[in-house]
């Protein structure tokens, strides 16, 4: 048994609805009900009441709801009691960061920071954006990095977390280009022709910018859905082999632009937008901990 499931489980039953749960903890729909399933294997009983709408847990549901809350409230409590008798790695900072930027964007950044602050000892927690934010609210990192949009911004307490910029991303269409090193996919396309598009998986963050560029686009492209995952190095993967279009952050096709593997397919400025990358964290007066070289950190980040 997974605690990923009680936590899901425990979304389920205050949102009542699949498809909201799912939004919540940031999994596609069809993920989102495997995991309950699993759940209720493990239990061995039905927990969930589909048969009614709004969604309805069964008595048996509603008994372990209880259950799930004391669940998750005392594993919290026992990791912040481990943690508070940690005493080795006190200069390793922890850092939770969506799977995006932990495979692109972080490793450039720590480069650049190398020849002014000195080498950081870091250890890097990748998950989706829904538990990276977790991760830092319930004290399991010193720093969290994500995206942020006023279109989905990060909905942390201002009392108790900070945060400071670390510079802009690009979020834009690529495609494989052919002997005459132009794309061979291109939007907003042909008419009545469709394009065919690497998508996230919905429920993803990058999932709803592009919904974003799209609503706002001067012409709505005509897309045909060909694959789907919830991680932008699958769809790079994917397009790079020239399996369609798809929207990529541009620190992820850094060394694919450069070696013409991929180039933009769209217009200069069209189809895109710009997210800021923030890095925050628990304010001193809220900190459960604060490590002396996170602290040393985020001053130099802060004074830049």
């Amino acid at each position: 048994m997974e605690t990923k499931w009680i936590e899901d489980f425990i979304a389920l039953a205050e949102t009542r609805s699949f498809s909201r749960a799912a939004q919540l903890r940031h999994v596609t729909q069809p993920a989102f009900s495997r995991r309950i399933q699993a759940l209720e294997a493990w239990t061995g009983i039905d927990l969930v009441d589909r048969s009614s709408y709004p969604t309805r847990l069964t008595p048996a549901g509603e008994t372990f709801h209880g259950q799930a809350l004391e669940i998750v409230s005392a594993l919290q409590a026992t990791r912040n009691l481990m943690r508070s008798h940690q005493v080795a790695g006190q200069d390793m900072i922890e850092f939770a960061v969506p799977h995006t930027l932990a495979f692109t964007f972080f490793p450039h950044w720590l480069t650049g920071l190398r020849p002014q602050f000195g080498t950081i000892k870091s250890r890097l927690n990748a998950f989706n954006v829904h538990d990276a934010v977790l991760r830092l609210t319930e004290g399991g990192c010193d720093l969290l990095i994500a995206y942020h949009h006023p279109a989905q911004p990060l909905r942390l307490n201002a009392e108790r977390y900070e945060m400071l910029s670390l510079g802009a991303e690009s979020l834009a269409p690529y495609a494989r280009p052919g002997p005459d090193g132009q794309p061979l996919l291109r939007l907003p396309g042909v008419p009545g022709a469709r394009v065919p598009f690497l998508a996230y998986a919905s429920g993803a963050y990058m999932a709803r910018m592009v919904e974003v560029i799209l609503k706002e686009a001067d012409a709505m492209p005509s897309l045909e859905p060909v694959y789907e995952t919830d991680m932008a190095e699958g769809l790079k993967a994917m397009a790079v082999e020239g399996h369609g279009l798809a929207f990529l952050p541009a620190s992820s096709v850094r060394k694919e632009l450069k070696s013409r593997r991929l180039v933009p397919a769209a217009e200069n400025g069209c189809y895109e937008l710009t997210m800021e990358v923030l890095i925050y964290r628990e304010k001193p007066g809220f900190a459960r901990h604060t490590k002396p070289q996170a602290a040393a950190l985020w001053d130099f980040l802060a004074a830049r």
